[in-house]
């Protein structure tokens, strides 16, 4: 049975970490599966993983600290700043060190790398006779440099897996001549039985990490719009990040407390659970290569309704009037506040979303999976 390395960042919450976790106990049945991750950071994994999935950790209870870092710079406690950026660049030498150990020494068959920094590592250090495959997760957003700098760290490597049809579009024109062949593979949804809503509620819901580019502070105004129509209206929101702190103020400011709920970071299982409760998940980021969670809450038969700046969701939503142009937000406000007042339209809306679920269950896109490894 051939031997299958996973290299991950950390294997805490996260859409990477999410799909690491899901591709390696889906994989088990066929390959021996090994996730090498740089860091442990809360000892446990935010997934479950398959107990037939082996686990090792090159650093433990140590990460570099950038968000500290920054909030030092910005208060003026520049010795702290100092002192912190001396510990992160030791930790950063050490992290690159094991990483390079960890791939020339590896005895596995076929080597995945998830990030920019792996590839670049595999590239170099990756022995002749191991298949080297990039997985690329994140939207270049049209940044040039991020577009190209991807493309320079996986030109060498044999394959280079994209979860997008249109991130696969964007690459495989531009990687035409190189080594490496590019390859659409969507992110899997591995959810046990889920649980079918009756969309009987005035719950709106979103899943994600307290980002920029989630473009949550809009989603928070789209509800303060509806409120003026649906005094009920709920949003639940299940995450956390950089950003979790001046969210839940601006809710605050905008005297919405009684209409959004904050969960922070939560299980698979609560997630699925308040997924399966909902009416409408309502994703409002600036950019979106895949966008597994609203795939999940097709899972349950929850329609979802976006932003078309977000791409992924453009691929996966396939009623065009729950993707709403130019970020507007008074425009989708008024699209949710129709579609909760019609609850045939949703109940339609949510049949075609478990429909589309359905070409995302592991099997299928495992098969994808196998085809290259093999």
């Amino acid at each position: 049975m051939k031997k299958v390395q996973i290299l991950a960042l950390h294997l805490n919450h996260g859409g990477i970490e999410k799909a690491i976790v899901d591709l390696a106990n889906n994989l088990t049945p066929y390959f021996n599966v090994e996730i090498i991750s740089t860091y442990n950071i809360n000892n446990k994994p935010a997934y479950d993983i398959n107990n037939k999935v082996t686990v090792r950790y090159l650093i433990n209870n140590l990460k570099p600290e950038r968000d500290l870092f920054k909030k030092y710079v910005k208060s003026f406690r520049f010795f702290k700043a100092f002192i912190l950026g001396i510990k992160s660049i030791k930790i950063i030498m050490l992290k690159k060190k094991l990483m390079i150990k960890e791939i020339k020494n590896s005895d596995a068959d076929v080597i995945i790398s998830t990030r920019i920094y792996h590839n670049r590592l595999l590239s170099k250090y990756g022995k002749s006779n191991i298949k080297k495959i990039a997985w690329e997760h994140n939207h270049h957003q049209n940044n040039n440099k991020y577009f190209n700098d991807v493309i320079k760290s996986a030109e060498n490597l044999d394959y280079f897996v994209l979860v997008s049809k249109s991130l696969y579009n964007d690459y495989a024109e531009s990687m035409k001549n190189c080594h490496c062949k590019c390859v659409y593979i969507p992110n899997m949804i591995d959810i046990k039985k889920p649980v079918i809503s009756k969309l009987d509620s005035n719950i709106l819901i979103n899943v994600s990490r307290f980002s920029k580019e989630k473009g949550l502070f809009d989603l928070i105004d789209v509800v303060e719009i509806i409120k003026d129509t649906i005094n009920n209206i709920k949003l639940e929101l299940i995450g956390d990040g950089p950003l979790f702190n001046e969210i839940k103020s601006y809710v605050l400011e905008k005297k919405l407390q009684d209409n959004v709920i904050f969960y922070g970071f939560q299980s698979s299982d609560f997630v699925n659970n308040h997924l399966s409760k909902a009416a409408l998940y309502v994703m409002t980021s600036f950019t979106e290569s895949f966008g597994i969670s609203l795939l999940e809450s097709f899972s349950h038969g929850v329609p979802a309704i976006a932003f078309d700046s977000a791409e992924g969701a453009c691929e996966l939503i396939d009623n065009k009037e729950l993707l709403i142009k130019d970020r507007n937000k008074e425009e989708m406000a008024r699209e949710i506040i129709q579609i909760l007042d019609d609850r045939k339209t949703l109940s339609s809306y949510g049949n075609t979303s478990l429909s589309i679920s359905s070409n995302f269950i592991p099997d299928k896109v495992v098969k994808k999976w196998e085809n290259i490894i093999n």
